[in-house]
């Protein structure tokens, strides 16, 4: 893509980014559910860039890392440098160069990192950054890779400033890695307990007998009105048996309506965890759910 045109200097960074699908052989003993698969998604992008562009573009790419895994609830990230291997491509003077600029980045964001030597791509010295899952085990997600061999030996060039062409770098990154091991870490991690904008089913309405089933059938509609994700449960059964069940399906809230309910035009609130918010008008019970949404990654609701 990038070698479909003549570069100038004034379209750097350049960034080009998909959604990958990425095929790897993987023996059969070390395939582990959604963590190590054969066939897996990856938020691939490449950025063609100056060499002194390098620092502002992975410095920005570890903001947006690391606001991307606040907002999904993670916080303790383990960050690491890994350096040349004895199988490379590319000048030992292009090695030293990337090195220098990667470890620049991290000491410019003052971020703590362990050293890997040997531990580099063939074309390029890395920065890996992984998470920890819910029994402890440290899983690498996303990556940024500095590499000035490979433009070069695809004919990549740009016209600089002064008219001569010369060959930009190019930075490989990732901040999930792969989507099927980020979606198996950040359902151990909350324990299926998604925070309120990430779970599928935001509330549901319970109604306790059939006669208020026409009101479970307005707070629906209208918290739906409001981009809530709701349900209604309608089913002839006890309330103690729908809380206990959609409980157990992890749905953040639980809307019960009875006849003080329907009298007094509210619904009666309560979280997965089994806490009890009362009573709540439907207006104030969706700014509350839509404010705690718009909030993100911090806690779960109700655990």
């Amino acid at each position: 893509i990038y070698n479909q045109g003549l570069r100038s200097y004034r379209e750097l960074p350049l960034r080009l980014a998909e959604f990958g699908s990425c095929h790897r052989n993987e023996a059969s003993g070390t395939l582990h559910g959604l963590m190590r698969v054969r066939n897996f998604v990856q938020d691939d992008a490449h950025i063609f860039c100056t060499d002194d562009q390098i620092l502002g573009e992975v410095s920005n790419f570890i903001d947006l890392l690391f606001q991307v895994y606040r907002d999904f609830g993670f916080d303790e990230v383990f960050t690491k440098l890994s350096t040349r291997p004895k199988e490379r491509v590319g000048a030992d003077e292009l090695w030293d160069k990337a090195e220098a600029a990667l470890q620049a980045a991290l000491d410019h964001k003052q971020l703590a990192f362990d050293l890997q030597p040997g531990e580099g791509a063939f074309y390029g010295p890395k920065i890996d950054f992984s998470l920890k899952d819910c029994i402890g085990r440290v899983w690498q997600l996303g990556t940024v890779q500095l590499d000035f061999s490979m433009p070069a030996r695809l004919g990549a060039t740009y016209v600089a400033e002064n008219g001569e062409r010369q060959v930009p770098v190019m930075i490989h990154r990732a901040i999930l890695g792969s989507l099927e091991r980020f979606i198996g870490m950040l359902i151990e991690h909350h324990a299926g307990n998604l925070p309120l904008w990430l779970a599928p089913v935001q509330a549901v309405v319970l109604n306790i007998t059939d006669a208020q089933a026409a009101y479970a059938r307005q707070v629906l509609q209208s918290l739906r009105e409001q981009g809530l994700r709701t349900d209604v449960d309608l089913r002839n059964e006890k309330i103690g048996f729908k809380i206990r069940e959609h409980t157990l399906q992890r749905i953040p809230y639980l809307l019960i309506v009875g006849d003080r309910e329907v009298e007094s035009a509210e619904v009666a609130v309560r979280t997965r965890a089994g806490g009890n918010l009362g009573t709540m008008r439907i207006e104030d019970l969706g700014r509350k759910l839509i404010d705690e949404a718009a909030r993100r990654g911090r806690i779960a609701s109700g655990g």
